[in-house]
């Protein structure tokens, strides 16, 4: 265990890429269905993803719209003239025994993204470049021999390379997770972590702080959520800081993530760029695109989480509030929709009701969005505290859960507040008559204020809970003279 004072001596830096599996209906270069979720092994895979004899590819116009969609995204510019390139390396899910890849022109250029950190700054991590290219198979493996499914042989996938500008684990999860939502409210793919849709290779070496010189880095292969990112980070830092304070060496390599262990294992050595013996493609044209092609097929690019978060900045809440509401694209869309029409005070109370009372882990399933006239209303009864706040998380529940009408609701469960000063004023006079307040109106009076909360208790209670809390509060002080 290597203490705190020496730890803090040194500092990580990350460089992160990621493969995102592009939402296109086929495969990059074949008919093959691209959807494998849950499919039989090998039952999503064509002659050309066997890698039969005499298959020629045939590239997919859509996976390029994509990746134009997501150079948008990265602030990045598209070339012009982009080419595949074959990376050759053996293993059994590469039946063709080379990767196609685009190693020397790729499609998008050299851009950035600012990722929020939870304290609501941001670190900016520049974009080196994202390329297309194609995904491997999968193998399984046994005690005696290993399985080969082709499902995923052949998926279009951009890989996007980042500088080294990280340098905390959190930086790293903040990265991670700003890329998925650009990606997903871009429409560049689905998003699906648990299947792999987004796979996060994280490079990682330490070095003392001040020095001049990096270290050396071990990568560390597929990570699929964000949290394993920021804890593989975590982990990964203080193990190279162990090996260097040991007298050792750092060792350039591949590791793996074991998720339940909570550690980092050696795989293999890591190769350089001239392992992989790369040279052009030669039976796929260049990809040529003119401006006027990026620029049309960037315009149907929706709003992107930057700009929600200019938007929502007029709501006035935490930055915690706005991660949550935009950890889903729906949700910051119905936000949105709330501001334009009902401005930001009601914006602000729908905004803190989906940031209190959903996990951003719920489901597009799990979950049935409210109407914007819903919300409003829902608003609009509690600003004239016909509800408690109590009440207007519990229909906020019930609309979330299919029902519509909050005042309907509202009414069937005996939620509405009563808010007649004449009808409080009574009931505070029984209260205040019961000799059972006697003691705490004494209290009161002796300057002691929490005793007050014992009386409107009793308000309520004497109402069934209708009262409006606030009202009785100011009717009791005003008989009190207080």
């Amino acid at each position: 265990m290597i203490p705190k004072e020496i730890i803090d001596t040194y500092e990580m830096t990350i460089g992160i890429e990621c493969h995102v599996q592009l939402a296109t209906k086929t495969k990059l270069f074949s008919g093959a269905d691209n959807d494998a979720r849950d499919a039989e092994p090998n039952s999503k895979a064509s002659v050309l993803d066997f890698a039969l004899p005499g298959m020629l590819p045939v590239l997919n116009k859509e996976a390029v719209n994509l990746a134009v969609r997501a150079g948008k995204a990265l602030n990045a510019p598209i070339a012009k003239v982009s080419r595949f390139d074959r990376k050759h390396y053996f293993y059994p899910d590469l039946p063709k025994g080379y990767q196609t890849s685009q190693m020397y022109e790729p499609i998008i250029q050299a851009g950035y993204i600012d990722a929020p950190l939870e304290d609501g700054t941001s670190v900016r991590v520049r974009i080196h470049h994202a390329h297309m290219e194609e995904d491997a198979g999968k193998l399984t493996h046994y005690s005696g021999h290993s399985l080969v499914d082709l499902n995923r042989a052949g998926t279009p996938l951009i890989e996007i390379v980042s500088e080294p500008d990280i340098h905390s684990a959190a930086g790293a999860r903040a990265y991670a997770t700003e890329l998925h939502r650009l990606m997903t409210y871009a429409g560049v793919t689905l998003g699906d972590l648990y299947h792999g849709n987004m796979r996060f290779d994280v490079n990682l070496s330490v070095a003392k702080k001040g020095s001049d010189t990096l270290g050396t880095r071990a990568e560390v292969k597929n990570l699929n959520s964000f949290r394993s990112v920021e804890r593989a980070a975590e982990y990964e830092f203080k193990r190279q800081i162990e090996v260097l304070e040991g007298g050792g060496k750092v060792v350039q390599e591949t590791r793996g993530w074991n998720d339940d262990k909570q550690v980092t294992t050696s795989q293999r050595s890591k190769e350089d760029a001239q392992d992989y013996r790369y040279m052009p493609d030669a039976d796929i044209p260049p990809i040529i695109l003119t401006d006027d092609e990026i620029d049309r097929i960037q315009s149907e690019v929706p709003k992107l989480p930057p700009q929600y978060r200019e938007e929502f900045s007029a709501l006035d809440v935490d930055s915690s509030v706005i991660g949550k509401i935009m950890s889903q694209q729906k949700y910051a869309e119905l936000i949105s929709q709330v501001l334009q029409e009902g401005g930001p005070v009601n914006a602000k109370r729908v905004a803190n009701w989906f940031a209190s009372n959903l996990s951003p882990e719920e489901s597009d399933q799990s979950v049935s969005l409210p109407s914007v006239a819903d919300l409003l209303l829902l608003a609009e009864m509690v600003e004239r505290n016909e509800i408690s706040s109590n009440a207007a998380a519990e229909l906020f529940n019930a609309l979330i859960d299919g029902e519509t009408d909050p005042r309907a609701i509202a009414e069937e469960r005996n939620l509405l507040q009563v808010s007649d000063s004449g009808a409080i004023d009574a009931v505070v006079d029984d209260v205040l008559a019961d000799p059972a307040s006697a003691k705490s109106i004494e209290d009161i009076k002796a300057g002691q204020d929490k005793a007050i909360g014992f009386l409107v208790g009793q308000v309520m209670k004497r109402s069934q809970g209708k009262a409006n809390p606030a009202m009785a509060q100011q009717a009791i002080r005003s008989k009190l003279g207080l």
